[in-house]
């Protein structure tokens, strides 16, 4: 039998192959983006699942691209390809910079800035600014270099320490405070750099911002909300070691480490995470307020 054959016309095939070779070294480009930042990406996500203090990492990112996906392209982007192609050479060159100097936190944020320099390029300044929620959580998913949080870590636990001395003292119980050692009779309670409360600070100021992002309006708000998280985590942490001396020394000595410990911080960060809530659900209903009344 005859075999029948499609003939297609040489401006098709022509137009493929233009498509083709157009995008082909956006791809290659793409590919030495994703080659050139893999060890800032990798040494990320080890730390993500490995380190206490940037696990908040692993809620943060998809987070990030699901309100990224939800906020979707706008309508008035435009590429800009000069402004793109500045901001990726200066991440190249923060990346070599900080990978000479043995960096980490440049490194990621390296990596952070190569990502807005890649939504620039092609969808413009006003796509980045669309994204700037997504974004933010993407800078505060990478965690904070050791200078800092050694700088940090020290006076929160000294801070810490007096909060619930006071509140010790306050329901009656023998203290004796010397920087970040309370003694209680017959008992020691040690607050250590992981009691200081900057993971609970580090996650709760991630929250905030989301809450912030998502809820409300105004820049003001937002800015106060964020304020208002430090002393909320400092004064949730001061109470946890209040809460631990208090049912060491009236309930039982096993209560000051293992599990119950361990769950007892969690259960005070929801009640941070609900507290920050309902500041920003107040913050909310000042807005409205406020509109209604510019409205009339």
């Amino acid at each position: 039998m005859p075999q029948s054959r499609v003939v297609l016309p040489s401006t098709t095939l022509e137009g493929e192959a233009s498509r083709v070779w157009v995008w082909l070294p956006h791809a290659a480009w793409l590919v030495a983006f994703a080659v050139f930042f893999a060890k800032p990406a990798q040494l990320l996500l080890r730390d993500w699942w490995n380190n206490p203090e940037a696990g908040h990492g692993l809620l943060l990112f998809p987070v990030a691209l699901w309100l990224a996906w939800r906020t979707g392209l706008v309508p008035t982007r435009a590429a800009n390809r000069w402004l793109g192609t500045a901001l990726l050479l200066g991440a190249t060159l923060l990346r070599i910079a900080s990978d000479l100097a043995a960096e980490l936190y440049t490194m990621r944020m390296s990596m952070v800035g190569g990502l807005i320099g890649v939504i620039v390029f092609y969808y413009g300044v006003r796509q980045a600014l669309a994204w700037w929620l997504p974004l933010m959580l993407v800078a505060l998913s990478v965690p904070f270099p050791e200078l800092i949080t050694s700088a940090l870590a020290l006076p929160l636990q000294f801070k810490a320490s007096q909060m619930g001395a006071a509140l010790l003292e306050w329901r009656r119980v023998p203290v004796q405070l010397a920087g970040n050692i309370i003694s209680i009779p017959g008992q020691q309670l040690f607050v250590t750099e992981a009691c200081s409360g900057l993971r609970s600070l580090t996650a709760l100021l991630s929250l905030g911002v989301l809450m912030g992002g998502i809820w409300l309006k105004q820049p003001i708000t937002r800015v106060l909300l964020l304020a208002i998280t430090i002393p909320i985590a400092i004064l949730i942490n001061g109470f946890r070691v209040f809460l631990t001396g208090f049912l060491v020394y009236y309930v039982d000595p096993s209560l000051g480490d293992g599990f119950l410990h361990l769950t007892e911080g969690w259960l005070l960060f929801v009640v941070s995470f609900a507290f920050i809530g309902m500041v920003a659900y107040t913050a909310r209903v000042m807005e409205s307020i406020v509109a209604r009344r510019r409205a009339a």
